[in-house]
């Protein structure tokens, strides 16, 4: 069976990268019928955050990538935080049988010899570990371990011949040994590291693909190496490609989208959040865009998962979200448009047909604001708004239309879209004028807007009469002074 898991550090927002993953290793497993495991991966105690946890749970739940096995799920592999394995002394029992093996060895270097073996490579200063402890003696090592000397345990890496890998997306992959370092497996604080915890982990749980980002792939065959001293099979691995804004940088926390939560802040809907994502480095086989989570699970397979860089293209993920957001039930969308709407409305209009105005016409929830806060009152306008090409109107023409829809509209009594726009047809089919010649005019003066999200008529009975007549004279006297300029 299929088993893959998503192993987050607690460490602050959920990043877009790491909810790629999480949702590729959740397809993975789903699409062959498997299991989908979370663990948390706290080794790290120097960047563990407060509230973290909270938020890695919240994302999965939100977003419907519901683990079959995790910390609050026992399906038999726990404890699923590292922390507590640790504690059960799990990865130091692994450690002492590499020791045994000669596959690791026990280092006692201070931190001014570490910093002393920097070495120059292609420009860059790199730390690679000189094997200095590999020959201490037997005494030696239990006189440094007698006298608590501090230590942590590395891996006895081969300094000759390579290391050749296979990895789904990339094919195989051969590094020189003499590249690779001697890797840290237990720290001195007693914890192990990233690199070696999710070695045994990964084992001990049964886990079939490994799924992460490719960074890692340098680290990969330091991870066969571990595979291969303890007898173990190696899980067949996905890296995924690097996500980079717009301008090819790697997408980091000060681009303001990097994380889920960020995306939600700015009004981004869950599933469009996730359809974007699943699209971040995969192609679906089919020429479409938009998937729901179950159809990307039937449609998802990895060997489509590109090598190049992913770029995260925020002009389409707007465009995503204003399609997910036109299929929106129409009571959850005014619920989730009610907040933005109060920013900028006080008066006792009718929302929810405010609501259903902008519905087609958002991208993201925060473009509301600014669509309708003309309804509350007109803002400062040029009355060069009033000219319109297609139209065919100019200041002059849109006076007169005023003036002559002025006593037509104060007449009327019924404000309905419907009555309002029949009423002012028949003016306009009277005076043989086009539709757009008279409405124009009107949309303008009653929004002070060149782009509103509906007609005049619709205008008109949201704000009703008295308000409609008090714009439209206004209306008339701003124009009366600009023409007679």
């Amino acid at each position: 069976m299929v088993k893959t898991r998503f192993a987050p550090s607690p460490t602050g927002r959920m990043h877009v990268g790491n909810l790629r993953t999480a949702l590729y290793a959740y397809l993975i497993a789903k699409h062959e019928d498997g299991g989908f495991m979370l663990r948390i991966e706290d080794t790290d105690q120097e960047r563990f955050m407060e509230g973290a946890l909270e938020i890695i749970y919240h994302t999965l739940a939100e977003t419907g990538l519901h683990h079959d096995e995790g910390p609050d799920k026992d399906g038999g592999a726990g404890p699923y935080v590292q922390s507590e394995r640790n504690a059960q002394g799990i990865y130091l029992k692994y450690a002492k049988q590499l020791i045994e093996q000669g596959d690791a060895y026990y280092c006692f270097c201070d931190k001014e010899r570490l910093e002393s073996l920097s070495a120059n490579v292609g420009g860059k200063e790199i730390h690679i570990y000189d094997k200095h402890c590999l020959h201490l003696s037997k005494e030696e090592i239990e006189a440094n371990l007698a006298a608590g000397k501090p230590y942590v345990i590395r891996i006895n890496m081969p300094t000759e011949g390579t290391t050749t890998f296979q990895d789904e997306i990339y094919g195989n992959i051969t590094v020189n040994n003499n590249e690779l370092d001697d890797m840290i497996l237990i720290k001195s604080d007693g914890y192990p590291t990233y690199n070696f915890a999710n070695v045994i982990d990964d084992h001990l749980m049964g886990i079939t693909h490994v799924v992460r980002g490719n960074e890692y792939l340098s680290s990969a065959p330091k991870y066969n190496r571990l595979y291969e001293a303890f007898g173990w099979e190696v899980p067949t691995y996905v890296h995924c490609p690097l996500i980079t804004n717009e301008d090819h940088q790697k997408l980091s926390k000060r681009c303001g989208h990097s994380s889920y939560e960020d995306l939600i802040e700015q009004g981004f809907l869950t599933e469009a959040i996730v359809n974007f994502v699943a699209l971040l480095g995969w192609s679906p086989a089919e020429d479409r865009e938009i998937y729901t989570l179950e159809e990307l699970v039937k449609a998802f397979d990895y060997r489509r998962i590109s090598k190049s860089p992913a770029v995260f293209d925020m002009t389409k993920l707007k465009w995503m979200n204003g399609e997910y957001i036109k299929k929106m039930d129409d009571e959850a969308f005014f619920q989730k448009a009610l907040p933005y709407m109060k920013q900028v409305l006080t008066k006792d209009y009718d929302l929810k047909k405010i609501a259903a105005m902008v519905k087609t016409r958002i991208e993201v929830f925060p473009d509301i604001p600014e669509l309708i806060d003309f309804f509350e009152t007109v803002p400062e306008y040029d009355t060069s708004m009033y000219t319109h090409k297609k139209m065919k109107t100019n200041q002059e023409s849109s006076l007169a239309v005023l003036k002559e829809v002025l006593p037509i509209l104060e007449a009327q009594d019924d404000y309905s879209n419907d009555a309002l726009y029949a009423r002012l047809s028949e003016y306009v089919k009277e005076n043989g004028y086009k539709n757009g010649y008279v409405m124009w005019p009107i949309r303008t003066a009653v929004s002070g807007k060149q782009m509103t999200p509906a007609g005049a008529t619709e205008i008109l009975e949201i704000i009703g009469k008295e308000e409609s007549i008090t714009r439209i004279k206004a209306a008339i006297e701003k124009l009366s002074t600009a023409t007679a300029e």
